[in-house]
């Protein structure tokens, strides 16, 4: 199954390790199994300021980084246990669940998705907390 990238002038991607950049407006047809995240969903580490942040990190890292993929991989293990171990909603503890199914098959790119929607379950828990306090 082909994949259709399209890419504005300038925009960057990784695919598999190597960061590319769109020089005019660009469409790209990947016809293989490759790991690619648009810079739209690339995390820098100075982003990574909480749990959840942090874990989605270690997950990109893990698919993009095949080389050390495994250490990654032991990170975003005992991330994961500490997070299950805040969420105490079942939404939140569902979200858990799925991305560790994804990782389990190693789709990380799937569980990217996922840990988004922990990192949003996590700054509802966060502005709850903060309005408690006030």
């Amino acid at each position: 199954m082909t994949l259709r990238i399209a890419l504005r002038d300038g925009e960057k991607m990784i695919v598999n390790g190597a960061v590319l950049r769109a020089r005019g407006r660009t469409e790209l047809l990947i016809e293989n199994q490759v790991s690619l995240l648009r810079a739209r969903e690339v995390m820098h580490p100075d982003q990574a300021t909480t749990p959840a942040r942090r874990l989605y990190l270690a997950t990109m890292f893990a698919y993009i980084d095949e080389a050390n993929r495994a250490g990654h991989r032991l990170q975003v293990v005992d991330m994961l246990a500490d997070l299950m171990g805040v969420f105490e909603t079942p939404s939140g503890r569902t979200a858990c669940l799925e991305f560790a199914s994804f990782v389990a098959v190693s789709d990380y790119y799937r569980a990217l998705g996922t840990c988004r929607v922990l990192i949003d379950h996590e700054a509802a828990v966060f502005a709850r907390i903060q309005g408690e306090a006030a």
